[in-house]
């Protein structure tokens, strides 16, 4: 059902050219929101890289095979500065014509290194969100933690400078926790703020099986978190078989590669349906020992229905009420956590009624879902537009 104001609104969604992770989920959540919401929709994924330009099809084909979802009309190092890197990459970036003639009505940019092409595409004239998934300058240490020999490092505050004022360009800042709304909010009070919980695609309910699963892309959080699973929890719980699926294997096998010999056996690698994970599984294990902002793949094993083992971290970001939901076990220990294990192991699946019944789904539902992210961002973008 559309939401009124918003038939034949034209809103051009900025994100970068990622995939298999936490931010494209988010996007195709808000790709989805605003469709749903009647708007015409422009998706641009830009890429931090050099050469990705329209017209070079070869350079795009991999991110198109990987992501199918997106329609056809999609187009597509100094002292470890990453701030500087890709906001200047973005400043650059060339846009297709007819894109960048376009008049739109709203600009929803995520990360705040592509407001120089949300500007672009502004002229000044329609107003700018921005998502901003975290805050990026913490991320950007935790990537140059792994390159020792960017010597020296530019300092996190510095970054957080460029980040600061680039986000100053944007009407309404967005943020997808209550810590990272505390935090801008304290940084950047003469701005507007709301706190906004990503729209989270649902996983399938079923039809269940009896797989013991992590899913887990590739950053540095998952791949010290899986390596922390698999070194000190895994050893606890001889016998249980544990399926890890997504591209964290990569990670591992860089930092890790004498473990992940060991383990390999338990690797998937990147899997093109996420979903299909989840529907063949009994139990959802959450070994985060690290990472900001909201986790997403957290909201995605709440969707569905399994049950569920997770640290404190693995709930970062959200209310009390996550941390005493039933079928979601939080320990803090690797003991702790390789005993709930050995228990749950010996659980049948749970059956499709009783994941779309269960706390956790609820618990999505309310906060997470498409309907329930459709209503909080109609009500926000509305006075934007005049509504």
């Amino acid at each position: 059902m559309s939401e009124a104001g918003f038939a034949g609104r034209r809103v051009a969604l900025v994100h970068p050219s990622w995939h298999s992770c936490g931010t494209y989920r988010v996007v195709l959540g808000q790709i989805e929101a605003y469709r749903a919401m009647g708007a015409e929709v422009f998706p641009i994924a830009v890429s931090s890289d050099p050469g990705f330009v329209p017209g070079r099809d070869w350079i795009w084909k991999s991110f198109a095979q990987a992501t199918p979802e997106l329609d056809a009309g999609l187009r597509p190092y100094l002292h470890g500065d990453q701030a500087a890197i890709r906001l200047g990459m973005a400043a650059r970036a060339k846009l297709p014509r007819e894109l960048a003639a376009r008049d739109y009505d709203l600009v929803h940019c995520n990360h705040f290194f592509l407001m120089p092409v949300a500007r672009r595409l502004a002229r000044g004239r329609a107003p700018i969100l921005l998502d901003t998934h975290d805050l990026q300058a913490r991320q950007f240490e935790l990537f140059n933690a792994r390159m020792p020999w960017l010597s020296p490092r530019v300092a996190y505050e510095q970054m957080l400078a460029q980040e600061l004022e680039a986000m100053r360009g944007a009407d309404l800042l967005l943020h997808l926790n209550a810590q990272e709304a505390e935090d801008f909010r304290a940084l950047l009070p003469e701005k507007r703020h709301a706190l906004l919980y990503p729209p989270t695609p649902s996983a399938p309910m079923g039809p269940g099986g009896a797989d013991i699963v992590i899913v887990s892309s590739n950053n540095t959080a998952n791949v010290e978190s899986v390596i922390w699973f698999l070194r000190e929890i895994a050893p606890k719980a001889p016998g249980v078989a544990v399926k890890i699926a997504g591209n964290v294997d990569a990670g591992v096998r860089a930092g890790a590669p004498e473990l992940y010999e060991a383990h390999k056996g338990r690797f998937l690698g990147r899997v093109d349906d996420p979903g299909a994970v989840y529907a063949g599984a009994k139990l959802v294990l959450l070994p985060t020992i690290s990472g900001t902002g909201l986790s997403i793949k957290t909201v995605e094993a709440m969707s569905s229905g399994l049950p569920i083992i997770a640290t404190p971290q693995a709930l970062r970001g959200m209310d009390a009420e996550a941390f005493q939901l039933p079928g979601v076990s939080v320990v803090e220990t690797a003991d702790d956590f390789a005993g709930a294990l050995t228990v749950s192991a010996a659980d049948s699946p749970p059956r499709e009624s009783d994941r779309s019944a269960s706390p956790a789904r609820a618990y999505y539902e309310s906060r997470f879902s498409l309907p329930a992210y459709r209503r909080s961002l109609a009500t926000l973008a509305k006075p934007l537009l005049g509504l």
